[in-house]
């Protein structure tokens, strides 16, 4: 995306948009090109399908994953609704040929955006970038068994998501408090293709465990490695609980949370998902195989 060079370095307002994918440290560095490909594959494609020319945003690689920022003149809300449910489709359909499906944190912002020859930067920068690597939304991924989980600043679905549009569902998110290295903040975190997920505690991350990529499945199969991730996250969910801090401002907003832990735990049968996952909507009770 270019700029003038009369503003060059001025702060503009725009989208910043923050992707991770799952575990990625776990990846070996002859999967790693192939990973990076199916996120921009994913991505790139989404672009495309929602109107929204390559060359009219800003895209770095950040290696296991992508910074975006959108320009003003193009609607926020297409980006959270139509982009987003093609992000999503466009990745259910790569992980259908894939033994451990890609996973994708992504988180929104609006804010002051600087541009330089090196990238872009900025407080909306950094809290976007937190957002997408934040306990909540890498916890939520695994404990869903999701193949996507987004994010969104406060300020943002104040703003815009609450409104609600054409594939936006404010009912569909859940605010949780996060504390950050800036301070204490809210964000508001959605599964696409089904409700608002509830978001328990969260537990904190074992010393020594694996930062990133997909896990090995214990000795005994996919079956004796969801029977042993589930115990697991049972017990963390019982030692979490007392780590729970009530939400200092005294907001008692249903589904508001405030959390101080970190962690990350990934939980896969193959594409065999314990809750229907569709576009769009929730159907039945009755797991689907992808």
């Amino acid at each position: 995306m270019e700029h003038d060079a009369l503003d060059a370095g001025e702060a503009r307002y725009e989208l910043v948009i923050s992707v991770d994918a799952r575990r990625s440290g776990q990846y070996d560095d002859a999967e790693k090109p192939r990973m990076r490909e199916r996120i921009y594959r994913v991505l790139e494609t989404a672009f495309a399908q929602a109107g929204v020319g390559r060359d009219t945003v800003h895209m770095e690689d950040r290696g296991d994953g992508v910074l975006v920022s959108v320009p003003g003149r193009i609607a926020v809300t297409r980006l959270l609704g139509l982009w987003m449910v093609e992000v999503h489709e466009n990745l259910r359909e790569e992980n259908r040929s894939l033994l451990v499906p890609l996973g994708l944190r992504v988180a929104m912002h609006v804010g002051p955006v600087r541009h330089d020859s090196r990238g872009i930067s900025g407080r909306a920068v950094d809290l976007t970038c937190r957002l997408a690597d934040s306990a909540v939304a890498r916890q939520l991924l695994d404990r869903e068994r999701a193949d996507l989980v987004l994010a969104v600043s406060d300020s943002l679905y104040v703003d815009v998501v609450s409104a609600g549009g054409k594939f936006i569902e404010p009912a569909r998110f859940s605010r949780a408090r996060l504390a950050l290295k800036e301070g204490e903040v809210s964000a508001w975190f959605h599964l696409p293709g089904r409700p608002a997920p509830d978001i328990g505690p969260i537990a904190p991350e074992e010393p020594g465990a694996p930062a990133g990529g997909p896990p090995a499945a214990p000795v005994g199969g996919p079956e004796a490695a969801l029977a042993a991730m589930d115990a697991a996250l049972a017990a963390r969910a019982a030692a979490a609980a007392g780590r729970r801090v009530d939400d200092s401002d005294g907001d008692d907003e249903e589904g508001s949370a405030q959390y101080m832990a970190q962690g990350d735990l990934s939980v896969h049968r193959n594409n065999v998902y314990q809750q229907p996952v569709h576009i769009g909507r929730v159907t039945g009770d009755t797991p689907r195989k992808d």
